[in-house]
């Protein structure tokens, strides 16, 4: 696992706008996920066709996210890549090419370091590009404080050998065909370190100034239980929920602009509740876990098929024997019940919390797992 700085260039955008939160979220454990992980094998093959073509030796990363996608657009990045380190030897003859490039901003963050996918300085020019492989969100280059960290980290490593008259920083989103570039000129990064920058990052290694929610909420870890994120949802309630035609238009205007976001708040805390109760017992007042709905299945296709030809039934398949429901229903309930009753079986479904008033049983998800482990044991003495 690769070390991962406090107040990282990749959070900044956070920590800049809420201080306290890295220091809240540190609370909380690191949760990965199917976009972070295939982020990390679009740059493990991107890293691996850069160093290729600069004619370092390389061999080519194996993931499960391999694809004719994932090489097509790894391609695009490297494409643009080529053509910034193209530029630099335009002008001049050796620019200095780096690939997943340690950048320390330590100077002006405590403990920051951040890794640049690509640096390139050649004479007057200092390059930062960036590839985000996701595609939700186009992510502007624009005065984004992570780029200007990692140029940061670029100029305290090349400032006092170059003439470096401009800052470049590029980010290329492939999946939605997004190229951001933003100059700034090395004066004025340094001032904004100096003035704004510094004073920001040593009151979010401590821990102090206000909490503040808004956008960037969005990938805290500490999202869920944010009492300030709370109360600017609850702001809502001063409209007394009433119906939308008793609202003024300023009021509905100001509900709309926070109605994806309160959504995905009320999403985050059920998934926080959810996993509590699941994973830690947890009860919470007025709610159950339940064995959540599941579809029955048949436990072996062949047989049920075998079974269904011995008795005569032969038109059961489509592309594939037909499911459940559509057999039942072609062979009549009683047929069906006589012949594969023992051939169905209905997994029990996902933990689902619900109200108290939902109709099916309470489940103890807790006392289940330690039943299946001390089964395990006996069975393993």
């Amino acid at each position: 696992m690769g070390q991962h700085a406090l107040l990282s260039a990749s959070s900044a955008h956070r920590w800049l706008k809420c201080t306290p939160a890295p220091r809240l979220e540190e609370q909380f454990s690191d949760q990965t996920s199917v976009f972070a992980e295939e982020g990390t094998a679009a740059h493990d093959l991107a890293e691996c066709k850069l160093k290729t073509f600069l004619g370092q030796n390389c061999k080519r990363p194996q993931s499960k996210y391999d694809s004719d996608e994932l090489d097509e657009y790894t391609d695009d990045y490297i494409d643009y890549a080529i053509s910034l380190i193209a530029e630099a030897k335009g002008r001049c003859k050796d620019p200095v090419i780096l690939i997943e490039q340690r950048l320390d901003f330590s100077n002006y963050v405590p403990k920051g370091f951040g890794t640049g996918d690509l640096v390139v300085v050649s004479d007057g020019v200092l390059d930062i590009c960036d590839l985000k492989y996701g595609k939700g969100i186009a992510v502007s280059a624009v005065d984004n404080p992570q780029m200007k960290l990692y140029a940061l980290g670029a100029l305290t490593l090349f400032n006092s050998l170059y003439d470096i008259k401009t800052v470049r920083m590029s980010i290329c989103q492939p999946r939605l065909e997004n190229i951001s570039t933003y100059e700034v000129a090395p004066e004025e990064l340094l001032t904004w370190a100096e003035t704004e920058l510094k004073e920001r990052a040593n009151l979010a290694i401590n821990g102090e100034g206000e909490f503040n929610a808004g956008d960037h909420c969005r990938f805290c870890k500490a999202k869920h239980k944010c009492r300030a994120r709370a109360d600017s949802f609850l702001e809502a309630a001063k409209h007394d929920f009433k119906l939308p035609h008793l609202l003024d238009d300023d009021e509905i205007a100001e509900i709309l602009t926070k109605a994806n976001s309160l959504a995905s708040w009320a999403a985050d805390v059920w998934a926080y509740a959810t996993d509590t109760a699941i994973n830690q017992g947890k009860e919470w007042h007025g709610y159950k876990l339940v064995a959540g709905r599941s579809n029955r299945k048949y436990s072996d296709e062949t047989k049920v098929a075998d079974t269904l030809k011995s008795a005569g039934h032969t038109d059961i398949y489509k592309h594939s024997l037909l499911g459940i429901t559509e057999m039942e229903r072609k062979i009549g309930k009683k047929i069906f019940q006589e012949l594969l009753s023992g051939l169905i079986e209905k997994p029990q479904g996902k933990p689902t919390l619900v109200p108290d008033s939902d109709k099916r049983p309470a489940i103890n998800t807790i006392n289940t797992a330690e039943a299946d482990f001390k089964g395990e044991t006996l069975c393993q003495k």
